[in-house]
């Protein structure tokens, strides 16, 4: 066996269990060798029945005293009783549909069970606990992430069959003095110990190699990334005074602004391609801040395109735009998938010619048939950030261009620096003036209609709601998220609020059946816009005046945050409800803290420090490979020596020719993430 075998080749798989592991993320022997275990269950150290803590997974170790039969309980289950303990209590365990387990065990014999140690204090219970015999179970067993169809017991077992039927040891990435220097095990005894460690400790050794390995590879890849583009020559412009374009706008820009505007211009007097990060909170102003690179383009006689995901969104650029920059006489061009074929014609020839000196539109601006004239700057937003295939694809259809990618989700500083290696970023910390805080509220469902009422009040003054609705759990698929926001729509919307136009977004619509919905809300024919997709970052409904977001504890601050944006954007007083009838301090303390700040880089520190990065460092945000061990919050140190040794390594091997099975992983995370292609 190798690491590219498919998973459905390896003993005791096959084809409808490899599809169970498809949705784990795990294809290949290798893909199964780097599903890590997410916790370990020490065996060598049980509890006593007494001792154990409870309302916590553990192993106690007990004597079964004696066994009951089974029973039908409400539900149509089958419930098995199994009375057990030692000298200091009694432990009752309990399994339901599952006799075997039960009948297996001998009376007067000890064993160790593992589970929840639930019950009360005066009587101890576990439900369904894990058996092993108190003499051969081992010391350190790995727990898996699991799926309906595969536990981890099964996981665990299949990794040892690819262990044991590897045909050589894995290949060590990594030089030898950085092993030695940092102390780290080998690739492949850091594998062997990280799903079946003889101890924690050499667990945590086995976890300590692969983290570093992760950050290097990570920063590896981003430096390689940044590192393309000084190999190519930019259009090189000539300074711009920006106080014509600032004294035309009806406020004052914010001094961040002025100094990102200043970044940005000093960028395109120098010949490498800028390759710039613009991030700012909900409605710091990115796109005035963008329209002032646009506006210095024009200056010097070039062109601009701006990518958004959607044709809405491309279509509120493009009108936004279009109003700041058409008094300096800069012609816009939308360019859109659905566009009439005359039209697109007229467009494509606008482009060509160097007429429009502004290019808004989706992906659309990369086919085959549009021709730039003079292309120098190219802007996008962090839902679709552009990859280096994309940016060859522009390249090829004019100058190479200055980059420009905005991003709504703050980032600390530090950590941003950090993170994006090389990447410059430029920082829009300060609120434009006039925009009006959103109230935010956190509720239990107990005040739903008191709630409604208000809603109702708020549609009777002519403006609209946003009804935010996850209800699912993440393992469900698409079918019973629909089933479940209709139900929540007929149950509950409908009869709440009787009478009015409602319209529903969900996972299963379309790409442009969700526009056509958005655009209907956008235009004022919906009252109230129910969805169980996060809303469209960045589409301007002014007359939105309160955000809804049920089950609001299964999102993070940071997703909350940016929902919460949505409305507010009418300059009028706005509100944003979270609801939710969790009962944990901690998910209370989270959404108390979300009412009573607006400061989202505030709110990105509280999701790191609390939540980890996955809120916003995943793939589909930053276009960043999701990480499997690592953890960019508490292992900063370690990151910072991985950028430090990625940045040395480059130095001296800039193509890792000397390196092959660690340029391979960097390759690897450059296919798997299409994002950064």
């Amino acid at each position: 066996m190798n690491l590219s075998t498919p998973v459905q080749f390896i003993k005791g798989i096959g084809p409808k269990t490899a599809q169970r592991f498809s949705r784990l993320g795990v294809e290949t022997a290798a893909d199964l060798l780097s599903f890590y275990p997410r916790d370990y269950v020490d065996y060598s150290q049980p509890y006593s029945v007494a001792s154990a803590p409870f309302d916590h997974t553990c192993v106690i170790r007990a004597e079964v005293y004696s066994k009951q039969g089974e029973t039908l309980v409400k539900g149509g289950k089958r419930m098995v009783k199994v009375l057990a303990g030692d000298n200091s209590a009694t432990l009752e365990l309990v399994w339901f549909n599952n006799p075997y387990t039960a009948e297996k065990l001998q009376i007067g014999q000890e064993y160790l069970f593992y589970g929840k140690a639930g019950g009360s204090f005066q009587k101890r219970q576990m439900i369904a606990p894990v058996v092993h015999p108190l003499t051969g179970a081992p010391p350190i067993t790995p727990i898996y992430p699991q799926t309906e169809g595969l536990n981890s017991t099964f996981i665990g077992r299949c990794v040892a069959r690819v262990l044991e039927e590897m045909e050589q040891p894995l290949p060590e990435p990594l030089p030898a003095d950085m092993l030695t220097r940092y102390r780290l095990p080998q690739k492949d005894a850091a594998i062997r110990a990280i799903h079946f460690p003889a101890n924690l400790e050499q667990a945590l050794s086995a976890r300590r190699r692969l983290i570093f390995e992760e950050l290097l590879v990570l920063q590896l890849g981003l430096l390689l990334l940044r590192s393309r583009d000084k190999h190519t020559t930019a259009p090189v412009m000539k300074p711009i005074d920006l106080t014509p374009f600032f004294e035309n706008l009806p406020f004052s820009p914010t001094s961040a602004q002025q100094r990102a505007c200043n970044e940005i211009l000093q960028d395109f007097t120098k010949p490498i391609p800028m390759n710039r990060l613009l991030q700012g909170d909900v409605g710091s102003g990115k796109t005035l801040v963008a329209a002032a690179a646009i506006y210095a383009a024009f200056q010097n006689g070039l062109q601009s395109v701006l990518m958004a995901p959607t044709e809405i969104l491309a279509t509120q650029h493009a009108s936004t735009l279009q109003k700041m920059l058409e008094p300096f006489g800069v012609q816009t061009a939308l360019l859109t998938g659905g566009m009439r074929v005359v039209q697109k014609r007229e467009t494509l020839a606008a482009i060509a010619s160097g007429q429009a000196n502004l290019v808004v539109g989706t992906h659309a601006v990369l086919s085959d048939g549009v021709e730039f004239s003079n292309l120098a700057v190219a802007i996008t937003d962090e839902q679709h950030r552009f990859g280096v295939r994309q940016r060859q694809i522009l390249a090829q259809k004019g100058k190479t261009p200055h980059l420009l990618v905005m991003s709504a989700t703050p980032i600390p500083r530090t950590l941003a620096l950090l993170l994006y290696g090389e990447l410059d970023i430029s920082v829009l910390d300060e609120l434009p003036p006039g925009r009006t805080p959103v109230k935010t509220f956190s509720i239990t469902s107990k005040k739903r209609g008191d709630m409604f009422g208000f809603l109702e009040q708020q549609i009777a003054q002519g403006r609209q709601v946003y009804l935010v609705c996850p209800l699912i759990e993440e393992k469900e698929n698409t079918s019973s998220q629909l089933k479940s926001v209709k139900r929540y729509l007929e149950e509950i919307v409908q009869p709440l609020l009787p009478n009015r136009r409602i319209g529903l977004m969900h996972g299963k619509l379309k790409p442009k059946e969700k526009e056509a919905v958005m655009q209907e809300f956008k235009e004022g024919l919906l009252d109230v816009l129910v969805s169980t997709t996060v809303i469209e970052v960045g589409v301007d409904v002014p007359n939105a005046t309160v955000m809804v977001i049920e089950n609001a504890e299964r999102y993070g601050l940071s997703a909350l945050h940016q929902l919460r944006g949505r409305v507010g954007r009418g300059g009028g007083e706005s509100w944003c409800i979270l609801v939710s009838d969790h009962t944990g301090e901690n998910v209370r303390e989270r959404l108390r803290f979300l009412c009573h700040t607006t400061d989202g880089f505030a709110i990105a520190r509280y999701d790191l420090e609390h939540r980890g990065p996955g809120d916003f460092f995943g793939k589909r945000q930053h276009g960043l490979p999701a990480l499997k061990l690592a953890d960019l919050m508490t292992d900063t140190r370690a990151l910072k020596a991985a950028q430090q040794d990625a940045l040395a390594l480059l130095h001296d091997d800039p193509r890792l020719d000397n390196l092959p099975v660690l340029a391979n992983e960097v390759q690897q995370l450059f296919e798997q993430n299409t994002a950064m292609n």
